[in-house]
């Protein structure tokens, strides 16, 4: 499979704090890696710098082997890197639909003069994409509600909403930062479904959550993160057993 993002000697320091220091994984291509660790421990930091929204004080991070140092993050985006936020990001004033379709069209960019025509092909391609968010929301459960302004779906909803929207840019990588923070049981199950075949179709799951339940059934590995550093990586039921990852989180409020 290969690795699809390498991180190097990563660190970053907010004043005399280090949020991540030398800090450095690999995610193989066609898995769904889980990153955990207590709260402070690094991992939104080491999300934000993956994606650009930082930079990183010293070290390197590779996706598909090219560095992606200095770029910004509307560049690493269109490398095929998309992400979710731990308070969903969304338009509240378009609908559900509108909201998948714009993710579409910034994926597709349709030509100015056949839009401004309106020719049969702009016609056809509007119909396609229409099927396509709908296709996403349907994985998610949102195609009842998809007329429905944004801002009316309760958090469940909004999670799922963000979620259809990244995968609608068609990612290489997914970054899900606590995408199932507030939802209910029945609805981590179905979370938990919608997300478990994107891998064998080409989309690599990067996931930081809460519920290490959750993960544990679902990730194939799982690094772990305290004070900035990585203190274990590995398959689920080693990390489970992992005497430094049982004193971390005996001793410290969970992630």
């Amino acid at each position: 499979m290969g690795r699809i993002l390498e991180v190097r000697g990563l660190s970053k320091r907010f004043g005399a704090l280090w949020a991540v220091r030398d800090l450095s994984f690999a995610v193989e291509r066609g898995t769904l890696t889980a990153l955990i660790g207590p709260n402070g421990s690094g991992k939104s930091t080491t999300f934000n710098l993956v994606c650009g929204f930082l930079r990183p004080d010293r070290g390197e991070i590779l996706f598909e082997g090219h560095s992606l140092g200095g770029l910004p993050p509307e560049r690493i985006a269109r490398l095929g890197i998309a992400r979710t936020f731990q308070t969903p990001q969304v338009f509240g004033h378009l609908t559900v639909l509108e909201n998948v379709l714009l993710a579409i069209y910034q994926r597709r960019r349709p030509g100015l003069l056949a839009s401004l025509l309106r020719t049969p092909g702009f016609f056809a391609a509007e119909r396609q994409a229409q099927r396509e968010a709908l296709s996403y929301l349907e994985r998610f459960f949102l195609a009842e509600e998809a007329r429905k302004p944004a801002r009316d779906l309760p958090l469940g909803k909004l999670r799922c909403l963000e979620l259809a929207r990244a995968l609608a840019l068609r990612p290489k990588l997914l970054l899900l930062d606590e995408v199932a923070s507030g939802l209910s049981p029945r609805e981590k199950e179905d979370l938990a479904e919608a997300l478990q075949g994107l891998p064998a179709q080409g989309v690599t799951l990067f996931w930081v959550e809460h519920d290490l339940h959750l993960l544990m059934g679902l990730a194939e590995r799982v690094i772990v993160l305290h004070q900035g550093t990585k203190i274990a990586e590995g398959a689920p039921l080693s990390i489970q057993q992992h005497p430094e990852v049982i004193r971390v989180y005996l001793g410290e409020e969970e992630c």
